[in-house]
């Protein structure tokens, strides 16, 4: 009776224990499952890997950043162009000499401006270029009729006194040197003096002596360039000269020359292919 009460008190045990495993132990799941949700993200994850951009996209982003740099870049030799080439300009001349530089040159629009300087005890040098590509001041490539075209040569020279510096002026009063009449319009006489080929117009306009240069056999040619100087200087301001200047404009582009004195110093402007283009960058002295 008593073995019959234990085997019975035993199973009952058994089966209690087989419950309770059941009920703590884990739903593990197989190792496929394990595989599928391990490449499931949880959701902070598919967020993370939202914004993490394709390779359009990283071209796409790649392009606006660095067109801001390109902008810069143009700013930069835009500025170069003009006032801070003038500025390394002076910068290099590295002279004794306290010169003024113009406030700007006209050039060809979508080129740039450099030029090539030199430097001695009693005078300068400067050759202007424009140039498709930006170059700095005195480089190599300028040598190159390719790389840069020359516009304007500025040579300033200090002399010993005003008077001397005075002399190198080759003004003249037209009216007191006589020659035929011509009107030039904007009430400006001019005064023409022909010789060995030469047809000269000349005229005054307040301490300047300007005049232009043809042939005989193309008189009028003169004349009508006198009339578009004229016209220009009516809206435009050449250099105040100390005491004077003279300017030479020549009808078959050559020669063309503007100088001026400035007490010790004197400016010559020269290798100005068209005579028009040399009074817009004689004005540009103006200050």
């Amino acid at each position: 009776m008593k073995k019959v009460l234990f085997i019975s008190m035993l199973l009952s045990f058994s089966i209690i224990s087989a419950c309770s495993d059941k009920e703590e132990k884990p739903n593990v799941p197989s190792k496929p499952q394990e595989a599928q949700e391990s490449n499931v993200p949880s959701k902070p994850q598919e967020e993370q890997e939202s914004n993490v951009p394709n390779k359009s996209q990283e071209e796409h982003q790649s392009n606006e950043n660095q067109e801001p740099s390109k902008t810069n870049k143009g700013n930069t030799e835009a500025s170069l162009t003009q006032a801070g080439v003038l500025k390394n300009i002076k910068n290099q001349l590295k002279a004794n000499l306290s010169i003024t530089l113009p406030k700007g040159l006209p050039i060809t629009e979508g080129t740039f401006l450099t030029a090539t300087t030199k430097a001695e005890a009693n005078q300068v040098e400067i050759l202007f270029f424009e140039s498709k590509k930006y170059l700095p001041i005195n480089d190599p490539k300028l040598k190159n009729s390719q790389s840069a075209t020359a516009i304007a040569r500025l040579v300033v020279k200090q002399y010993q006194n005003a008077k001397e510096a005075n002399e190198q002026i080759a003004f003249m009063n037209f009216s007191q040197n006589g020659g035929q009449e011509v009107d030039l319009g904007y009430k400006i006489k001019g005064y023409q003096d022909a010789g060995a080929g030469s047809l000269w117009t000349g005229w005054n306009e307040g301490r300047w002596a300007i005049a232009t240069h043809t042939r005989t056999v193309n008189s009028e040619a003169g004349v009508k360039l006198a009339k578009q100087a004229v016209q220009f200087l009516e809206t435009h301001m050449l250099p105040i000269p100390k005491q004077n200047g003279f300017a030479r404009l020549d009808v078959y582009e050559s020669g063309n020359s503007i100088v001026w004195q400035d007490e010790k110093l004197v400016y010559t402007l020269d290798s100005i292919k068209e005579p028009l283009k040399a009074l817009e960058i004689a004005i540009a002295f103006y200050h």
